[in-house]
């Protein structure tokens, strides 16, 4: 047990202090603002303030935690034993010449994503308005890098102190945008696309689709077979998001009544996790969000937890308030589009802190660091060159117990068109990706 001296208890100490000490290092903690209390005690004991006790470590502290204000700060950055840093300190007796606590929350709270800032195309924050852009570290979990630290500083000046740090883990996920690229998309559609290919003259699409039409060739984003036998060889333990929405400009997946489309969802569902990926049209629609999720529920008789914003649209607090309303406890969108890296510093799960309210809530968010789309189209990365990405983003994960999260899509696993190759690098960073590599008698060489 350490015990923590502050100055005032506040929400924000508790959540941060929690997430370093409990979430990240597996220790109990306990807290007292009384400095008498502090100094009499004889065990592992640290000060968080801004008055040096002369007693336990110090570590000076930044004023964010200990207010509910939301403010615009000017973040600078220093640097600690190779490891970037924010929220420098200028304390001499300091044992860190920056705030760790202050740092992290910061990052996991995303407070930086609360004022005005420029959006995209699609409204949404992107990676070049980061502080981790910014200062050249969004592919690294800093906030682990931190919490490992304090750990190293308290075991410095007391030896007895043992972390329990958590294990590396693997989740591959998968999120369904259209389940088939000509299949099942009704006469309208499907009548549509023929017209538009024609008008282009691209007589090629005709004949492919045509072809797919009348089952003499696959259909290039049913690659659901694929995904169950690689889900077998490897032993993975998946998590499927489905787009099951109306049809809409930026939400093009299959009719939510078409039995196909249902019986999909339901296969998968008996060999994996299934959740939600609410529309992009639904994060200015409570109503529709509601009808989706619950959409998908009844059709699999099952309360739906689990959630991925289509496009990775997240506006704070809103969009998790309204999960929250819903009951999902599970978010999974924690990403930029347009680059990989740690959107919130962390490669480890934690739960959502909302700023407006000054409270910790039950909704609990799992970061992802790769998506193929950010390397294919944002970076314009070709499959040759994607695993020299995706591999220290594994490596930097791997290296603090994390959880390394993949975003995939279902048409880039068809090796077809923009998509050649694609397959062999999912394959490849699921080798690379595994916590631990499995012997060849574990491995299906069904293929």
């Amino acid at each position: 047990m350490v015990l923590i001296y502050v100055p005032k208890l506040t929400n924000r100490v508790k959540y941060t202090f929690g997430l370093i000490f409990n979430d990240l290092l597996g220790t109990e903690i306990q807290f007292t603002t009384q400095k008498e209390d502090y100094i009499a005690f004889d065990g592992i004991k640290l000060n968080y303030s801004k008055e040096d006790l002369k007693s336990g470590i110090f570590i000076a502290a930044e004023e964010i935690l200990f207010t509910r204000r939301i403010e615009n700060l000017d973040v600078s950055e220093t640097e600690y034993d190779g490891i970037p840093c924010i929220f420098p300190t200028y304390y001499r007796s300091s044992v860190l010449p920056f705030d760790p606590f202050a740092a992290s929350f910061y990052m996991v709270s995303r407070y930086e994503e609360y004022f005005p800032y420029k959006k995209d195309k699609y409204g949404r924050f992107d990676a070049s308005q980061s502080i981790a852009e910014k200062y050249n570290f969004l592919h690294r979990p800093v906030v682990n890098l931190w919490s490992r630290i304090v750990s190293k500083i308290i075991q410095n000046s007391f030896p007895e102190f043992e972390p329990v740090f958590s294990k590396y883990n693997f989740i591959p996920t998968i999120d369904i945008d259209a389940a088939w690229a000509y299949l099942h998309k009704g006469v309208f559609r499907t009548t549509g696309a023929f017209l538009r290919a024609i008008i282009h003259k691209d007589f090629n699409e005709v004949k492919h689709r045509l072809r797919v039409l009348l089952k003499k060739e696959r259909d290039p984003f049913d690659t659901f077979d694929l995904q169950l036998e690689l889900q077998k060889k490897y032993k993975l333990h998946p998590i499927y998001f489905i787009l099951f929405a109306d049809y809409g400009h930026n939400d093009k997946n299959i009719a939510v009544r078409n039995n196909a489309f249902q019986e999909l969802i339901k296969l998968l569902a008996d060999y994996a996790e299934v959740g939600i990926h609410p529309s992009y049209n639904s994060n200015e629609s409570f109503d529709k969000l509601k009808i989706e999720t619950k959409r998908l529920s009844d059709l699999l008789n099952r309360e739906i937890t689990k959630s991925r914003q289509h496009f990775l649209k997240l506006s704070f607090p809103h969009t998790y308030r309204n999960l929250i309303s819903l009951e999902i406890t599970d978010d999974y969108s924690m990403g930029f589009a347009e680059k990989p890296g740690f959107r919130a510093g962390i490669s480890n799960s934690f739960m959502f802190y909302d700023l407006d309210t000054d409270s910790s809530t039950n909704l609990r968010i799992h970061p992802f660091a790769c998506m193929e789309g950010s390397l294919h189209d944002y970076m314009e990365i070709d499959d040759k060159n994607a695993m020299d990405y995706i591999r220290p983003l594994i490596d930097e994960v791997k290296a603090v117990g994390g959880t390394f999260i993949s975003l995939w899509h279902n048409e880039s696993l068809g090796n077809e068109g923009r998509w050649i190759g694609w397959h062999d690098v999912y394959e490849e960073m699921i080798q690379y990706a595994l916590p631990n590599k499995l012997k060849k008698s574990d491995i299906s060489e069904k293929r």
